[in-house]
């Protein structure tokens, strides 16, 4: 099995692009949405049947997940840049040496992740200036929801290995079965049981680990390289440095992206609950705008690497385009959508808290109108990770992204909340999210067109080796 690719796998490198990017890419849009109603379905189950503190106790700690487990799914996707990269090579031994690893690996981190999250929750929710009304039930939400980030780190490792045969079907199946067990659950232990936020807490991780188990046995079945089985885990060292070059940026980037955020959740609390909870609900629904531009980031990065591996720098330009035009035509399609619909969406999570549904509507606005620029940066990071050169976009984001927004928290939120209150600060700080985007998407899409004409000099010369 390890030494041919199987008929099922999808040949990136040779023939039309646009309607197999498509095909590639709607699945991960859809996963990526269904994940996201992971903490959603949390979120509008205690707002309907609970209170705005036990909202406020689950949004508060969404960011400092993030955190916790954004560095290592960083990581995964340099899993799905290299096997990408080592199919288009023909590579196959190589390639099931990587997705054991893969594998390994998304175990190491993600019991390393539940210790130190679930010891250090209180610790991490009092530095973020956590309101005391709202801290009791964040820790104890934290605290279980950190008891399964095995199964998570699992499901999202050995998801990065699937979908580069071009399988990105089977985790929406396993994503859509487990999120409406997820819902269920979540209802039947708040609404029964009395659980509140532990409940959902519960849901969320029993969840998580359907989705891993699925993910895994279809690994274990599946014919070609990317099979696997438990039995033969391995660390194999060059798979270990490839997926750390080519992950580890990208999961740094990621973190930078959750300290600005942590930075600005915590000038958020500060404003008071009803900051936290508008802050939580619009984030949420904020986010299925988010994950449907990131499926076209995904697959960008996927059929740039096998192309990159097979030396076909020609189609690089036809996929960037593809990926910018679908991402920019969903971020506007569906933020219209929620900019027209947003004081229902906001009312349905928080049914009895006028003042942060007026919060959340207003910073919906501004998010919605400006999206897509974020989307079209995510397209060309993703590019040049495709084509082996991470580091940079990772420095980009460092410098436009999450330093501009921490230097707005230290020297301008202060000073705006002083003068002119509250919602003005509140106002400050969201403004920071567009301005960040123009700032570095304007850097990155220059380095893609310039890393892109590069190896077409370095492909015309006869440096194939090289590239």
């Amino acid at each position: 099995m390890a030494g041919r690719l199987s008929a099922k796998q999808m040949n990136m490198t040779e023939g039309p692009i646009a309607g197999k990017f498509l095909i590639f890419c709607l699945p991960i849009v859809l996963t990526g949405m269904l994940q996201l109603l992971f903490n959603a379905a949390d979120i509008i189950v205690v707002g309907q049947f609970v209170d705005e503190t036990a909202v406020a106790a689950v949004g508060s700690t969404s960011f400092l997940i993030n955190l916790s487990v954004n560095l290592f799914i960083g990581i995964a996707t340099g899993v799905t840049a290299l096997i990408s990269t080592e199919i288009g090579r023909g590579d196959f031994a190589q390639v099931r040496k990587s997705a054991h690893t893969a594998v390994a690996l998304g175990i190491i981190f993600g019991v390393f992740v539940m210790v130190v999250g679930f010891l250090g929750a209180p610790t991490f929710l009092r530095l973020m200036q956590t309101p005391a009304d709202v801290i009791d039930q964040a820790t104890l939400y934290l605290k279980i929801y950190f008891c399964g980030t095995p199964f998570f780190m699992v499901y999202s490792f050995g998801r990065a290995v699937l979908i580069t045969t071009g399988d990105t079907r089977r985790p929406l199946y396993y994503l859509s079965g487990a999120g409406v067990f997820n819902v269920l659950f979540n209802i039947l232990l708040v609404t029964q049981f009395d659980f509140g936020v532990a409940g959902v807490a519960i849901a969320t991780i029993s969840a998580q680990m359907i989705s891993a188990v699925l993910v895994m046995h279809r690994l274990y079945v599946i014919d070609g390289p990317c099979h696997v089985d438990l039995r033969h885990l391995l660390i194999d060292p060059r798979a270990v440095r490839e997926i750390l070059h080519l992950g580890m940026p990208s999961g740094i980037q990621s973190v930078l992206f959750s300290v600005s955020n942590v930075m600005i959740q915590s000038s958020v609390n500060s404003l008071g609950t009803s900051y936290v909870s508008a802050n939580a609900t619009a984030g949420s629904i904020e986010g299925f705008v988010w994950i449907a531009m990131n499926g076209f980031d995904q697959g960008a990065m996927t059929f740039i690497g096998q192309n990159y591996g097979a030396g076909k720098v020609e189609r690089f330009n036809r996929i960037y385009a593809i990926a910018t035009g679908y991402c920019i035509a969903i971020g506007l399609g569906l933020g219209m959508l929620v900019m027209a619909a947003r004081v229902p969406l906001t009312m349905f999570y928080l049914p009895d808290a006028p003042k942060a549904v007026q919060i959340a509507s207003d910073r919906l606005v501004i998010f919605m109108l400006t999206y897509w620029m974020c989307g079209t940066m995510n397209v060309a990071c993703a590019c040049a990770r495709g084509m082996n050169r991470p580091m940079v976009p990772m420095i980009a984001t460092l410098i436009g992204v999450c330093a501009l927004r921490v230097l707005w928290i230290l020297w301008g939120f202060g000073a705006v909340r002083e003068q002119l209150g509250s919602d003005a600060a509140y106002t400050s700080l969201v403004l920071t999210y567009p301005a960040s985007w123009i700032l570095t998407g304007a850097f990155v899409i220059w380095y893609y067109v310039h890393i892109r004409n590069m190896l077409a000099r370095k492909l015309a010369a006869g440096e194939t080796a090289s590239i």
